[in-house]
């Protein structure tokens, strides 16, 4: 599973891109930024829009972490030209492409055999990844097909176009906490992209939070998000989401510094079964305890000094 920070900012102009790249230089890449060209791009303006997050990309040389672009949908004129001038300009500073509302996987593919022609194009010799929101009914009933394709990274639940697409069935309080948590609809559609992308070794994504003020809120639907569905990562929408999220989708510190000893007596045992804390521990565990491991480094969480050494 592809090992990426448990945040996810979105950024839909200029001013808002640079302030996320600064506080990603702050918090030492504890999060992702993803430049949006779906929403963020005004009306007639997507193709200067483009050219805009391609010249941030550019200018951004050393980011202290990675950064992404949402471009538009298959259904939408410009999306093949958001892929032409982002990767024509920046193809090789571009971590990854989010992919917005896709009716099934036959649209993903076709969206992805676009991209791979014009990074090859571009000249880019390592592999782009792709991030799919599922925020239809097409997308969900085949969210499985589309976690098993290679390039797929994520998937992300895409809670507001998923609550519209049922026609007023779900009321404006389906949006936000606690009915987005424990609607039926809502409850299946959430367990079933978190399985399909854990089954895949594809990172499950949870929506984002409308409490755009309480950053209280915002950690409490990340923490159910991860304790009770599985995601593993979660989109912010304003800067006061940020710490919020990491923190509630982190391990818990206690999990981690376990994990990190027992990996350390298992490599001492050279991976054969061992007794820790009165519990037997062999290779499932193992596997177990090295995704905490990796899943706490990726969050900016402290190691202690021997885990360092060990694994990174």
């Amino acid at each position: 599973m592809p090992v990426i920070a448990p945040c996810d900012h979105i950024a839909g102009n200029e001013k808002m891109m640079l302030k996320a790249i600064a506080l990603q230089r702050e918090l030492n890449g504890a999060f992702d930024l993803t430049c949006d060209c779906e929403d963020g791009a005004a009306v007639g303006e997507e193709r200067q829009h483009a050219y805009m997050v391609a010249r941030l990309l550019n200018a951004t040389t050393d980011p202290a972490g990675r950064i992404g672009v949402r471009i538009h949908d298959v259904t939408h004129a410009h999306w093949r030209e958001d892929v032409v001038v982002l990767l024509a300009q920046a193809a090789p500073h571009i971590a990854y492409l989010t992919l917005p509302k896709p009716e099934g996987v036959g649209d993903v593919a076709r969206m992805i055999d676009w991209i791979a022609q014009q990074a090859q194009r571009a000249g880019r010799t390592t592999p782009l990844p792709v991030q799919v929101l599922i925020e239809t009914h097409g997308a969900l009933a085949q969210a499985a097909e589309i976690a098993a394709l290679p390039e797929v990274e994520a998937l992300i639940f895409g809670l507001m176009d998923f609550v519209s697409a049922h026609h007023g069935a779900l009321g404006f309080d389906a949006m936000r906490s606690p009915l987005q948590f424990e609607h039926p609809l809502l409850v299946r559609a959430k367990t079933a992209i978190s399985a399909a992308a854990l089954a895949h070794a594809v990172v499950p994504v949870h929506s984002v939070s409308l409490a755009l003020r309480d950053p209280q809120a915002v950690g409490v639907d990340a923490r159910r998000a991860r304790e009770q569905f599985g995601f593993l990562r979660k989109w912010s929408i304003h800067p006061s989401q940020i710490l919020p999220i990491i923190e509630a989708m982190r391990p818990a510190h206690d999990e981690v510094e376990r994990a990190g000893s027992i990996l350390l007596a298992a490599q001492a045992a050279r991976w054969g079964p061992i007794r820790h804390d009165d519990e037997l521990q062999d290779r499932a565990s193992y596997r177990y305890c090295w995704t905490i491991v990796q899943r706490a480094h990726a969050a900016g969480m402290p190691l202690s000094a021997e885990v360092g050494r060990a694994f990174f």
